[in-house]
C-alpha cells in the first residue's frame, strides 16, 4: 500500500484521538520561533543596541539555553510530570515575551533574552517527548505528521510576522509571539500526560551517564551533530551566496520555499514511509550521503535550475535525520528518562553542533567562500562509520501510523 493510500485509511482515527491537539501545540509553538526569531535582532536594534551588543544578547540567549534544556527536562522526569513542565514553560515564555517592550539598553534586553531561553529552552523537546508517547498509545498517528505541522507553521508565521511589522512595526513581533506561546500553555492542558512510570529516573550526573551508557543514543547524538549540525553553514551564509552570484530575491523566495515544503512532506508523508521500509540506520545513511551530495553541489554551482534541484533534498538530509532520531529514542531510551533524552538530543545533538558550526562556518566561508560547503560535506561522510551501529530492528514504531 503507497503512503498516501495510508495516509487517507487513517484520518477517522487521527482525529478522534490526541492529533489536533498535538497539532495545535507544535502549531502555537512554532509559530511562535517563526514570527520572533527572523526580527528579533532588528528590534533590539531599535531598542538601543548596537550590532556587538546584539550579537551578545543572542549568544547569552543560546548558551542559557544550552545550560537550562537538560536540567529542564530532568525536572520533568524526576518529577514524572512532563506535560506540568511543558505547560509551565509555555506560560513563562509567554510573560517574559512582553517584557521585551518595557526594556531599552543593553542591560535590560540581555536579562529579559537570557530569561527568554531559560524558559523556552526545552519547549520542543518536552512537547517531542508527549507526542512520542501519544503516537506509540494510539497508535493513529505519526509523530512526522505532528511535527510536520510545526514546521509549516513556523513557515507560516515567518510570512505573517512580515506583514506585521510592515504595519504596525517591530514591537508588533514581540505581541504577537507572546501570545503564541500562551496559546501553547492552554494547547498544553488538551494533550495526553506522559504514561506513569513504575520505576524512578535517575537522577542528577547518573541519569546523563546511563544515556551516554547506551551506545546507540551515544552514536545517534554524533550523527545528528555531524549530518544536521552541517546544515548551519547553509541557513546561514547560502542566500548571501546565491546573492552574490546575482539571484534575485523573487528565484531566492522559490529556492527557500522547496526546502521548507520537502521538510514538511517528508514529515508528514514521505518520512514515516522510508523509516518503516529502511529502519534507522539505513534512513540515517540515506540522509548523510545525500547530505554529502547536497553540499557538494552548493559548493560548485549557483545555477538556479540545478539548485532548484536539490533544494528539495532538505526533507531527506534534515527532517528523515531528525526522525530516524526520535524512532530511536523511543525504541532505546527508558521511559522514565525520555524527557532527558530529548533535550540532551536538543542541547549536544543539535544546539552545541549548530552553534560551533554556525560560528566557525563564518570563518570557513570568510577564507574559502562557496568551499566552505566541501567542509560541510566531509561532516556528512564522518558520520558514515557511526552509522551501522544505530540499527536495532526495523519493526513498525510509533513513528510509523498502524
Amino acid at each position: 500500500m503507497d503512503a498516501p493510500t495510508e495516509a487517507r485509511k487513517a484520518v477517522p482515527g487521527v482525529l478522534a484521538g490526541s492529533f489536533p491537539a498535538f497539532v495545535l501545540l507544535q502549531g502555537s509553538l512554532y509559530a511562535a520561533y517563526g514570527t520572533e526569531s527572523p526580527f528579533l535582532p532588528s528590534f533590539l536594534g531599535e531598542r538601543g543596541l548596537s550590532p556587538g551588543e546584539i550579537g551578545f544578547a543572542l549568544a547569552a540567549g543560546t548558551l542559557m539555553r544550552l545550560a537550562a534544556g537538560p536540567v529542564t527536562g530532568h525536572v520533568a522526569d524526576r518529577h514524572n510530570a512532563t506535560r506540568a513542565v511543558l505547560g509551565i514553560a509555555a506560560a513563562a515564555s509567554g510573560l517574559i515575551s512582553f517584557a521585551y517592550l518595557a526594556g531599552y539598553g543593553f542591560w535590560p534586553l540581555l536579562a529579559v533574552s537570557v530569561l527568554h531561553a531559560a524558559a523556552i529552552a526545552a519547549l520542543a523537546p518536552l512537547a517531542d517527548a508527549l507526542a512520542l508517547a501519544a503516537a506509540e498509545r494510539e497508535g493513529t498517528f505519526c509523530y512526522g505528521w505532528v511535527r510536520g505541522a510545526g514546521s509549516a507553521a513556523f513557515v507560516l508565521g515567518t510570512l505573517v510576522s512580515g506583514l506585521l511589522v510592515a504595519r504596525a512595526g517591530l514591537a508588533s513581533i514581540i505581541v504577537s509571539s507572546g501570545l503564541l506561546f500562551l496559546v501553547m500553555a492552554v494547547a498544553t492542558a488538551r494533550v495526553p500526560p506522559a504514561p506513569v512510570r513504575e520505576a524512578p529516573p535517575s537522577l542528577g550526573r547518573g541519569g546523563i551517564r546511563e544515556l551516554l551508557g547506551l551506545t546507540q543514543f551515544r552514536r545517534m547524538l554524533l550523527v545528528a551533530a555531524l549530518v544536521i549540525g552541517s546544515h548551519a553553514l547553509n541557513d546561514s551564509f547560502a542566500v548571501i551566496r546565491w546573492r552574490e552570484a546575482g539571484i534575485g530575491p523573487g528565484a531566492i523566495s522559490l529556492l527557500w520555499s522547496e526546502a521548507v515544503t520537502s521538510e514538511v512532506l517528508v514529515f508528514v508523508l514521505v518520512g514515516p514511509w522510508i523509516l518503516a521500509r529502511l529502519g534507522t540506520a539505513r534512513s540515517a545513511l540515506l540522509a548523510a550521503g545525500l547530505g554529502v551530495v547536497r553540499w557538494s553541489v552548493m559548493a560548485t554551482t549557483t545555477a538556479v535550475p540545478v539548485l532548484a534541484a536539490i533544494q528539495p533534498l532538505h526533507g531527506l538530509t534534515f527532517a528523515l535525520l531528525h526522525l530516524a532520531a526520535m524512532h530511536l529514542i523511543a525504541r532505546v531510551v527508558p521511559q522514565r528518562l525520555s524527557a532527558s533524552a530529548q533535550t540532551l538530543y536538543g542541547t549536544l545533538g543539535l544546539g552545541v553542533a549548530s552553534a560551533v558550526l554556525t560560528a566557525t562556518g563564518g570563518l570557513l566561508y570568510g577564507a574559502l567562500g562557496a568551499g566552505a560547503f566541501w567542509i560541510m560535506a566531509t561532516l556528512c561522510v564522518l558520520a558514515f562509520p557511526l552509522i551501522p551501529g544505530l540499527r536495532q530492528d526495523d519493526a513498525p514504531s510509533e513513528l510509523q501510523a498502524s
